[in-house]
């Protein structure tokens, strides 16, 4: 395999770290990996406007997230091509995400942690913010800031998007809260700030572990990651906040956000296949998660791939195919394949856990940072390959699944895309609307992955 190569499009990054990454571990704990199957749902406000079917067909909200992007083969090469990263832009400010509207094919949109949404084209970073919530967004600790963005299904003609940050309440109360925003009538390049409408409010005990990522699936629907509230081992409560199916936190919420339910679920409906059982709430879609810092969809299978920031043992890649929902992924009675929590029990048959289908462990990383599937055509021999990294150590993996199984078992490909670990501090993936990848360092700077 080939060294690292970086191709550089713009001027260098010169920003140094300042902070650790939003995901980054503790000492001392574990935790994550589990599931069972989901219950068909019913609850307040709930919405039928999804049909579970399969990931090509539309739910509600515009159609399916990202078009099946050719063919949902997994490429049958041995091994990764050779790659390169191409750094498409410098000069950000901790940037954290990027993505971009589907069916554009110019704008990328790069959410600055601070509070920023920016807009890059043709390797140039506008200079006016599409969106700047600075004031609203509070960093106090290096975990919380603007953490996630996606754009509605139907963005080309409604405009709709949502962000997910952390604010205070009176100075205080840690609150992580998804808002919604429209673009501006007058212009594409700007958001109307006018036109934020609180989704969700989530009071957080402690200030890390906060999850931020928010996607859209092929069903239309919109699903957000929440982390398990923080602090070591998920002390909250008798099983920890994972397994508790009364808090919204450590799971994977899923929305109809063009429903409406009534009392609070008045600014979105419940879609059914939700997870459903008496007490819990009627948003999860999975549970058992430490921190979701990134997941994503395979824009041709619609599986979900999940990147769960482990304790002190272990990282892990959880999986699920295309629409199955109540799945419990663990934490804490688990952290990755492993048990956690002997005192509950760690019997991950009889209990119904999902374990994850990769693990790795602090000697070779400390910190997840989930990726996507790739389906782009510049490079036809990665298709259908997962590709994630580790923000602390700066390696990075490549796994390929079909049919639901493993079929290449996860690869450090570090030696190949990142030789030296000369791209550090790997925040974020990103995947623009023709299925390419990109992938973002905090000190800055955005990087295409290409073929050598």
């Amino acid at each position: 395999m080939s060294s690292l190569t970086i191709r550089p499009l713009g001027v260098a990054s010169s920003l140094v770290l300042a902070t650790l990454l939003t995901s980054g571990c503790d000492d001392d704990g574990a935790g994550a990996g589990a599931s069972g199957s989901g219950d068909n749902a019913g609850a307040a406000g709930q919405s039928t406007s999804g049909n579970g079917g399969n990931a090509a067909t539309s739910g509600s909200g515009g159609g399916a997230g990202l078009d099946p992007l050719k063919d949902c083969g997994v490429a049958t090469a041995p091994s990764v091509p050779e790659l390169a990263l191409t750094e498409v832009v410098s000069g950000l400010t901790r940037p954290v995400y990027l993505t971009q509207p589907r069916g554009e094919a110019s704008r990328l949109f790069v959410v600055e942690k601070p509070g920023t949404i920016r807009i890059v084209v043709d390797g140039v970073l506008a200079a006016e913010p599409f969106l700047d919530i600075e004031p609203d967004v509070s960093e106090r600790y290096q975990e919380m800031g603007l953490l996630g963005l996606a754009f509605h299904p139907g963005y080309a003609t409604n405009g709709r998007f949502y962000v997910y940050y952390s604010t205070l309440q009176g100075g205080m109360a840690h609150i992580s809260r998804v808002s919604e925003y429209s673009v501006s009538s007058s212009d594409p390049d700007r958001a109307d700030p006018a036109s934020a409408r609180v989704l969700l409010e989530v009071n957080q005990p402690e200030d890390n572990h906060n999850g931020g990522d928010l996607e859209f699936g092929p069903d239309g629907f919109l699903y957000i990651g929440l982390g398990d509230g923080g602090g070591a081992g998920d002390q909250h409560g008798a099983d920890g906040n994972g397994q508790n199916l009364e808090t919204l936190l450590g799971k994977i919420l899923r929305l109809d956000v063009d429903g409406r339910g009534s009392g609070q679920y008045s600014a979105y409906a419940i879609p059914s296949g939700n997870l459903a059982r008496d007490g819990a709430r009627p948003e999860i879609w999975s549970y058992g998660l430490r921190n979701p810092w990134r997941y994503s969809f395979d824009a041709c299978t619609g599986d979900m791939y999940i990147g769960d920031v482990g304790q002190s043992a272990l990282e892990e890649v959880d999986f699920a195919p295309a629409n199955a929902g109540g799945r419990n992924y663990g934490w804490r009675l688990m952290e990755g394949d492993r048990c956690y929590n002997p005192e509950a029990g760690c019997d991950a048959a009889a209990q119904n856990l999902v374990l994850p289908i990769a693990t790795y462990g602090r000697e070779v990383g400390q910190s997840i940072t989930g990726g996507y599937v790739y389906r782009g055509s510049s490079i036809p021999s990665l298709r259908g390959t997962y590709i994630y990294a580790d923000y602390s150590s700066a390696r990075f993996f490549a796994l390929r699944v079909a049919a639901g199984a493993v079929v290449q078992a996860q690869t450090d490909i570090s030696s190949n895309l990142n030789t030296g670990g000369d791209v550090d501090a790997i925040t974020s993936f990103g995947q623009d609307s023709a299925g390419e990848l990109y992938v973002l360092s905090f000190g800055g700077s955005v990087y295409r992955i290409d073929a050598e």
